[in-house]
């Protein structure tokens, strides 16, 4: 399962994604989000999923790949189906069991739910996989500079997303080895009851958070031994410029937004 999480990680390529601004990216990955949201049927999904496939193909990235990364969060969207599905009123009974009616309304809310999380991954997994740390702390640093006129630490907390992102595949790997190495030493993650598979856990957490520690702090000793300050006086090896291939991915998108918004307000 830890293998299958895309979330953090960087899959190097050249493509037309690949080569587009990270402001862009962040910018256009909102508005994928913002127009999964205004979808209300069937249809409009089918068409996120449709312009999600594109930019996946036009990126290089293999599809199944997204898909992969969605199996970690099984649970959650089981969970989410099921409070929508038991909690959402409705006013059309599809089945009656006991002190439980099932409605359509509650079904098509518990469905819709469970895709918009599902689109809301794959959306961001896109970004992350097509976008370096060091392009993606770039792009946010850009985009919340207006905001230092009020103080705001724009670079510090571009800076510590962008970490903490990256520490995602890197936490990964490393309890998979710890995960590994407990299993040879007669560690059992798998049988038992929920309270005896979380007891045996605490072999794993605990070698894990020594470890995130560890590395956080090889982190900052690395960054102040080579004088790492950032903010207002930093340079940059390359600097951001928008592109007519910023400009083609904008206009796509936006036509995406609008053929949303006319599939709700028209056949929705």
């Amino acid at each position: 399962m830890l293998k299958d999480i895309t979330l953090g990680q960087y899959f190097p390529g050249d493509s037309p994604v690949h080569r587009m601004d990270p402001r862009m990216k962040l910018i256009l990955t909102i508005a994928y989000i913002v127009g999964v949201f205004l979808v209300s049927d069937l249809l409009g999904y089918a068409l996120a999923l449709a312009f999600l496939y594109l930019v996946v193909r036009v990126a290089g990235l293999p599809f199944g790949y997204l898909v992969r990364g969605v199996k970690p969060l099984r649970f959650i969207l089981v969970f989410t189906f099921l409070l929508n599905l038991f909690f959402f009123p409705g006013t059309t009974p599809i089945l009656s069991l006991g002190f439980f009616t099932l409605t359509r309304e509650a079904l098509q809310k518990a469905v819709f739910f469970a895709l918009r999380l599902v689109f809301l991954v794959m959306g961001t997994s896109v970004l992350t996989l097509t976008t370096s740390p060091m392009q993606l702390t770039d792009g946010l640093e850009r985009l919340m500079r207006p905001l230092t006129r009020f103080h705001f630490p724009a670079h510090e907390l571009a800076m510590m997303m962008t970490i903490a992102l990256r520490f995602i595949p890197l936490l990964l790997e490393e309890t998979d080895k710890i995960q590994k190495a407990q299993m040879a030493r007669g560690a059992d993650f798998e049988s038992g009851n929920l309270l005896m598979r979380a007891k045996a856990m605490v072999p794993l957490l605990v070698p894990l958070f020594v470890s995130a520690f560890r590395r956080a702090n090889d982190l900052a000793m690395a960054m102040e031994a080579r004088c790492y300050r950032g903010g207002e006086h930093r340079t940059r090896l390359r600097e951001l410029k928008y592109t007519r291939l910023d400009a083609l991915a904008a206009a796509a998108t936006a036509c995406f937004l609008l053929v949303i918004f006319a599939e709700g307000r028209f056949l929705g």
